[in-house]
């Protein structure tokens, strides 16, 4: 599977990208609002392996993807959808440091919308983030979704338990905005 936008190409992982996905995966500043990391080599390609796995599951559940600059390849981070019924999924993604403040990460996510809600059918899309993750609230935002709320200890990671903040957004919304 293969998404292409005006400047990214979203493709399936492969191990041979286990060194990019290592170095964001053990930066601290890249994984201090996720729930996973810093990661050990283990970690990375334990995570290289199922999703790699993952892209060929029948039925396929999750839709994680590398994302890449499409004039030179370079390597910038990962976007999925992951299915949580036939109707709902869960967008996610996160990026490499030098990716921050291009818009690549607002491309990518209004590319998952559109093939999650062209290509899969879903009626409802939404995403998580800490409340301290103020740039990825601004790429919910952006691509359109609508605040929901904030969910009290929601996320265990490092040891504490986080609030997360909720945004979604609906089919006809989304075809509304011109999706």
């Amino acid at each position: 599977m293969e998404i292409t936008t005006e400047r990214l190409v979203l493709r399936e992982w492969t191990m041979d990208d286990f060194d990019e996905v290592h170095a964001y995966a053990t930066d601290a500043e890249v994984v201090r609002y996720m729930s996973f990391g810093p990661n050990t080599a283990e970690q990375t390609r334990a995570f290289l392996e199922t999703s790699i796995a993952q892209a060929v599951a029948q039925p396929r559940t999750d839709f994680g993807l590398a994302v890449a600059r499409r004039e030179d390849g370079a390597f910038l981070g990962g976007a999925g959808l992951h299915l949580r019924s036939p109707a709902k999924a869960e967008l996610g993604y996160v990026y490499k440091r030098g990716a921050w403040g291009h818009g690549y990460a607002t491309e990518a996510a209004r590319a998952m919308l559109e093939f999650g809600f062209r290509d899969l059918g879903l009626y409802r899309i939404y995403a998580l983030c800490v409340p301290a993750n103020v740039g990825s609230a601004n790429v919910m935002q952006k691509i359109g979704m609508r605040y929901e709320g904030c969910l009290r200890a929601n996320l265990f990671a490092r040891g504490e338990f986080m609030d997360t903040l909720s945004f979604a957004i609906l089919r006809p919304e989304w075809l509304s905005s011109g999706g």
